[in-house]
């Protein structure tokens, strides 16, 4: 089998260090990887450090046509990349498919963010002493991008740093999960078919060691991570003087009021999103709060929703719940949930773990401090609880030290505008579970869920500053 090299600026780069890539479902070799050297990762810097200024005044046309390339290459090879997501990360096919077209997406939305990505003009002349005097304000690089991301969506969370930061004329440094190097290093075989300046794009894959070296290195001046709390915030305090973005996840929750009447749509919504990519997503639903009115009859339809959910290989499309990214993952939430139950947590379905897969699982009576309630369980675990009031669901959600996204049933105006306002959380989604995300809205969190946001124009905010050009002696 041959060797899966980097992409250092631009050219494909193989090193003798090299690592396996297994299927999480049964251990099968899926490929062999290599680590970047130490010289590549330099050449790779070096080479975004080169080009910063020639990238950022390319013309919008040159950049937006190189990520159309990207997006219609993808869809062209959309089955295969889905069969590589699911043989790297374990994902079901049906959900591989689902994410090949959300990066779809997210380049095309690049593509068109970057034809219209411009400033704005501002009248000065609101004073006397500036009259004749008017304001250009554009947004500019703040310089080359250190792009880390996560395993869950191993190419639409790549998708996610690669296409602002090429939308704005920013070289970015990609540094996929080592659990997940396949679908980034194909996307860069996409990115090799385009006319990209050279030291504009490189994807390399490192050991977390040479990784602290990459966010320390003053030549990438933007970090923008998606991952573990501990790991982004550590990062934060690495590069204090960087532009540090960091999405980190949280313990998503949904409420469902007295007044939603529909109870099986809401079941089988809260049953698909808490199990679905095996609980590894940030705002999978982890926590649910029922008003007691309700509480028993919904809770009884989502233990048969959750039931329904099958384990089993990723590959066959009948499999809606695959195994956790490894067994290592799949025993910390086994011990997560025996901790709950010896805490007096009763286990309603699941509860049980064959190698890296995890049964759906649904917990009643959970203590507030078990971790299967209070920490991110990124795995297939939802915990449900009765409450007796709106503002006791309200109090219950805002008890998180994360805050993500948040989902409430209800068809109470009052009550679907006082979440908007009250919960204390980066986005909130009323008829539904906190687990939708389109791509090109802003996408982040509060508290420890991170700081900055994503999503396409979002994220093109967060890449740029503003420079002014004030013009003088003009009519106005």
């Amino acid at each position: 089998m041959s060797v899966s090299g980097n992409w250092i600026a631009g050219q494909r780069v193989t090193s003798d260090e090299t690592f396996e890539v297994r299927h999480p479902h049964d251990g099968a070799l899926v490929a062999t990887a290599c680590y970047a050297s130490d010289a590549d990762v330099e050449r790779a810097v070096a080479a975004a450090h080169a080009v910063r200024r020639e990238f950022a005044a390319s013309p919008a046309h040159a950049r937006a046509a190189a990520l159309d390339h990207v997006s219609r290459r993808i869809a062209e090879r959309a089955e295969e990349i889905a069969q590589l997501i699911t043989a790297e990360n374990g994902k079901p096919i049906t959900w591989a498919r689902a994410e090949v077209g959300r990066a779809v997406s997210t380049f095309r939305w690049g593509a068109e963010e970057a034809r219209r990505f411009s400033g704005e003009l501002q009248r000065l002349d609101t004073d006397p002493a500036a009259t004749g005097r008017m304001a250009l304000v554009r947004r500019v690089p703040r310089g080359p991008v250190l792009g880390i991301s996560p395993f869950n969506f191993p190419l639409n969370l790549v998708a996610h740093k690669v296409a602002p930061a090429l939308a704005v004329g920013a070289p970015i440094v990609l540094k996929p999960a080592p659990k997940t190097p396949l679908s980034p290093l194909l996307l860069g075989e996409i990115l090799a078919e385009t006319d990209l300046p050279t030291g504009s794009w490189s994807v390399l894959t490192t050991t977390n060691d040479k990784a602290a070296e990459l966010v320390r290195d003053p030549r990438l001046p933007v970090v923008s991570f998606t991952g573990s709390g501990p790991v982004g915030w550590s990062i934060r305090d690495a590069a204090p003087r960087k532009h540090v973005t960091l999405e980190l996840g949280g313990n998503a929750a949904v409420i469902v009021n007295d007044d939603w009447t529909d109870l099986d749509y809401a079941a089988e919504r809260i049953a698909t999103f808490a199990m679905y990519q095996a609980g590894q997503s940030c705002i999978s639903v982890q926590r649910v709060y029922a008003h007691r009115a309700i509480h028993d009859d919904l809770v009884g339809r989502v233990v048969k929703a959750v039931q329904a959910q099958g384990t089993g290989d990723p590959k066959d499309p009948a499999t809606r719940v695959g195994p956790l990214i490894d067994v290592a993952a799949a025993e910390r939430v086994e011990q997560w949930v025996t901790e709950a139950v010896a805490a007096g947590a009763r286990v309603l379905t699941g509860g049980s773990r064959d190698g890296a897969t995890y049964a759906p699982t649904v917990l009643a009576d959970v203590p507030a401090d078990a971790k299967v309630s209070c920490e991110e369980v990124f795995g297939p675990v939802l915990t449900v609880a009765p409450v007796d009031s709106i503002d006791q669901a309200f109090d219950e959600v805002n008890t998180s030290r994360f805050g993500l996204q948040a989902g409430i049933f209800t068809r109470d105006l009052q009550v679907a505008f006082r979440a908007s306002a009250e919960l204390e959380v980066g986005g909130v989604v009323i008829g539904d579970v906190p687990s939708f995300r389109a791509d090109q809205m802003p996408y982040g969190g509060v508290k420890e869920s991170g700081i900055g946001r994503e999503g396409v124009h979002a994220a093109m905010l967060d890449l740029t500053e503003e420079k002014v050009t004030v013009l003088t002696g003009i009519a106005v």
